[in-house]
């Protein structure tokens, strides 16, 4: 499989707080890769730096074989769509508007038919229809989620970086919106791929190819999630006991238990 995307002793400090160390990853086509570790590690800045949010201490990220720092934004954002751990924005617009805001990239001097209809099959695809021209201001936090996902579909990249992209979102559409995400990469004549940071480790499991086990600033693992998420690796990060138990060849489902030999404190609830 063909690189798209490869990163290279990469280093990022809030102040004196060194939050990337010296990370090296790499992104092929067709591949949904999910990036796990606790509050902290860095995940939401690694994906940062991919999207020229921040800028790298020191470090080389390319993209197609090109440095991440010489390509033009414009061009960037037809390569890269990001979608952040929390909306802020509060558009006053309907939902159809939102999304076709993802096409901005693709605009030249008007909208376009094929822009249209592109909004609309991306609705139409993650089961967003009866929304189309609701309010985006209007809609629950979960509904804006699935609506801002949209928009980073409707921008047809190479690469989607989503960070906590179900974390809004109730079971039923957790499961749904990963289905969908694995399907658009997984299509051999579209070469997209998936960067996703996420908490959940049985959602990552059961939809990733690859997992990145980020520790303390650093990769501490890289592999199937057959490979990563092992007791070992989950008590050296997590700090907690857990059971890995085999669905099928394909798919593992890890049971947490209890933490690791911490002293607990005794709560007394009063009623």
């Amino acid at each position: 499989m063909k690189e798209i995307i490869d990163v290279t002793n990469l280093n990022f400090s809030w102040g004196n707080n060194h939050v990337l160390k010296d990370l090296n990853l790499n992104l092929k086509e067709n591949e949904l890769v999910s990036i796990i570790g606790i509050n902290g590690a860095g995940k939401s800045t690694l994906l940062k730096c991919l999207n020229r949010i921040l800028k790298p201490d020191s470090g080389e990220i390319s993209i197609f074989g090109e440095e991440l720092s010489d390509v033009d934004l414009i061009e960037l954002s037809k390569h890269i769509s990001y979608v952040p751990q929390s909306i802020r924005s509060n558009f006053s617009m309907d939902v159809f508007d939102v999304v076709l805001l993802g096409r901005r990239p693709h605009i030249q001097w008007m909208i376009a038919g094929e822009d249209r209809e592109k909004v609309s099959k991306t609705l139409r695809y993650l089961n967003l229809e009866e929304f189309a021209f609701r309010r985006f201001d209007q809609l629950s936090g979960g509904e804006r989620q699935r609506v801002i996902i949209a928009k980073a579909v409707a921008q047809d990249p190479a690469v989607y970086l989503f960070d906590e992209p179900t974390s809004d979102l109730d079971l039923k559409n957790q499961i749904e919106i990963m289905k969908r995400i694995k399907e658009l990469i997984s299509v051999p004549e579209s070469p997209k791929s998936a960067l996703i940071a996420i908490h959940d480790i049985n959602i990552a499991a059961r939809f990733s190819d690859r997992i990145l086990l980020l520790h303390e600033g650093r990769i501490i693992a890289d592999g199937t999630p057959q490979e990563v998420l092992t007791t070992k690796n989950i008590a050296e990060v997590f700090n907690v006991t857990s059971e890995i138990v085999n669905m099928h060849p394909n798919y593992i489902r890890i049971i947490i238990k209890d933490e690791i030999n911490e002293k607990k404190t005794n709560r007394t609830v009063i009623l």
